[in-house]
């Protein structure tokens, strides 16, 4: 399954963004996060941080243009995620 495909099944369950991607792990709610390797690492860095503490499976992704290309937007994204 490719990462699209994967976003479009899940559309309902998916989050964009740092902070989206932040909240869904601090919440407990994250099944999967999805990283652009060519982020800013002091942007990602966070988003890391949470999902080592609560076990959630990191992804990381070629670069923010196939990440925000597979979310359906427009634009880049640093990070996403996979809700419950």
């Amino acid at each position: 399954m490719t990462l699209t495909e994967l976003f479009s099944s899940n559309k309902e369950r998916l989050r964009i963004g740092v902070k989206q991607t932040s909240k869904a792990i601090i919440e407990g709610l994250a099944v999967q996060v999805y990283i652009a390797r060519d982020a800013d690492q002091h942007v990602t860095r966070h988003v890391v941080e949470l999902a080592e503490e609560q076990d959630v499976e990191i992804i990381y992704v070629e670069n923010m243009k196939d990440l925000g290309k597979a979310c359906n937007i427009d634009v880049g994204a640093a990070t996403a995620v996979i809700t419950k």
